[in-house]
């Protein structure tokens, strides 16, 4: 008895989650199929944290959508330091912030954009390369047509609080930072949304918004553009992000697909 499989009663419930419940045992132990599966789900996690963004193929893919694009770095040189020292990934470099300073837009306030799409590699550059362009393609879908789009900046080595000076240096209302989030051993290739008013240096995560967990088997890109779209209009109308703007969308919004999360404030 002790080199046969016992199932568990729970695997049942395993067709409606991937939690790693119901494995079963082989006698005080875990099946081998179960620990392999474990094993590869571990190395596909940390394999999303430093594999470095194809960032050509990403800028590419956004001039396809017929979008201009920035192409910027944070101040964290390579990957081990932007591993090692998160407050280098919140802010640009020199030539990034001199790049920004000679493209700011000179206009009147009136006619400043209304939202700035920043791409970050983040903790998963995966995540970005597989769901960004086609997020920002169903954003568009949502988009009023009478909203300016500041051009997409696409950065290496950032963190969520690059979207600040970006924003600030863009002259736009809102910042949207779309990021590769911590990878998990479900999920190694998550999205999250970190949408900011009054985009400056200093802001802090209370007072963002997040739409979490944005990928096919979380938060479809559709319902998640059409609950941002949602949050970024409320933003607008009330100038403000954060704890003080809670999700009251619709629950066919808030419903839109399994293990999806918005939440408030960001890692």
């Amino acid at each position: 008895m002790s080199g046969q499989v016992i199932a568990n009663p729970w695997s049942v419930l395993r067709r409606h989650t991937p939690a790693r419940i119901g494995l079963g045992r082989c006698g005080v132990s875990q099946p081998t199929a179960p620990h392999l599966a474990f094993q590869l789900a571990h190395a596909q996690a940390r394999d999303a944290v430093h594999r470095p963004l194809d960032h050509a193929a990403v800028e590419g893919a956004v001039r396809a959508l017929g979008l201009p694009v920035l192409s910027l770095h944070s101040a964290a040189s390579d990957r081990t330091m932007y591993l090692q020292r998160p407050d280098l990934g919140r802010r640009l470099d020199e030539a990034s912030a001199s790049l920004l300073a000679s493209r700011a837009p000179d206009m009147p306030p009136g006619e400043q954009p209304d939202l700035a799409l920043v791409v970050a590699d983040g903790l998963s550059s995966l995540a970005i390369e597989r769901h960004a362009v086609a997020f920002i393609a169903a954003l568009r879908q949502c988009l009023p047509l009478h909203w300016r789009l500041a051009p997409v900046s696409v950065v290496r080595q950032a963190r969520v609080a690059i979207g600040d000076p970006i924003g600030q240096a863009l002259g736009a209302r809102l910042v949207v930072v779309l990021i590769g989030e911590r990878p998990g051993l479900s999920s190694p290739d998550s999205m999250g949304l970190y949408i900011t008013w009054a985009p400056r240096p200093g802001r802090v995560d209370a007072e963002r918004n997040c739409v979490s967990n944005v990928r096919p088997e979380g938060l479809p890109l559709a319902a998640a553009a059409a609950r941002l779209m949602w949050l970024l209009e409320q933003a607008r109308a009330r100038q403000l992000t954060g704890v003080a703007l809670k999700d009251e969308s619709s629950p066919a919004l808030q419903a839109g697909g399994q293990g999806d999360e918005v939440r408030l404030t960001g890692p």
